[in-house]
């Protein structure tokens, strides 16, 4: 009878092995979801320079320009920026959404938490434990990029509502902003002069 031929082994060299096992965990980093807990990170562009755009964020009359139809800010470590966005509201009637500041660097960043919010906000059991940052970047001549990100989101359905709530919020202020200070084009500026033009030759 003849002897079997022993099982193929191929032999792997340690310092290979460990190559291997690198790549594989690099690959499943990039492979898993994202966690829920990440940051949610809105950007966009401004057509402002960039101390006056943290005007904006840091005014009374600047925060205005947001998108509320109320706001008084008092810029501090622990002051407070309150909204309305109920022309008539009060500022500090139920629906006033009160903002505490945590920490700001001038016309770079300003970081502030929920303190209070709005009797009709339907995510209040989310609230605790978030708070959003927004960074000021100066993107070339009379520009600046906008960062909004949120944090201390966690993977409760509670936590993710208000995390799209945002994120389909910041999205809105910052294209409402940025849409005040877009340059007109030449097609834009063209049909406005002979809409202009018509107008002024039936009089």
């Amino acid at each position: 009878m003849m002897n079997k031929r022993p099982p193929f082994r191929r032999s792997v060299h340690p310092r290979a092995a460990t190559i291997f096992a690198v790549i594989f965990s690099v690959v499943s980093l990039f492979a898993r979801p994202a966690s829920a807990a990440e940051p949610q990170v809105t950007e966009g562009f401004i057509n402002l320079a960039t101390p006056e755009v943290w005007k904006l964020f840091t005014t009374s009359a600047g925060y205005q320009h947001t998108g509320v139809a109320q706001a008084e800010v008092d810029l501090k470590v622990g002051g407070a920026i309150r909204t309305h966005y109920d022309p008539k509201g009060r500022l500090g009637d139920a629906n006033t959404i009160v903002n505490e500041i945590l920490a700001y660097e001038p016309e770079r960043m300003l970081a502030f938490r929920i303190k209070q919010a709005p009797a009709n906000f339907p995510h209040k059991d989310a609230i605790a434990g978030t708070w959003t940052v927004i960074y000021m970047n100066p993107a070339g001549e009379g520009m600046t990029q906008v960062r909004i990100v949120g944090l201390g989101y966690n993977d409760t359905p509670a936590s993710q509502a208000m995390r799209k709530f945002f994120a389909e919020g910041n999205r809105s202020t910052l294209d409402h902003i940025a849409k005040q200070y877009w340059p007109k084009c030449a097609k834009c500026v063209a049909d406005e002069a002979q809409a202009a033009a018509a107008a002024g030759s039936k009089k």
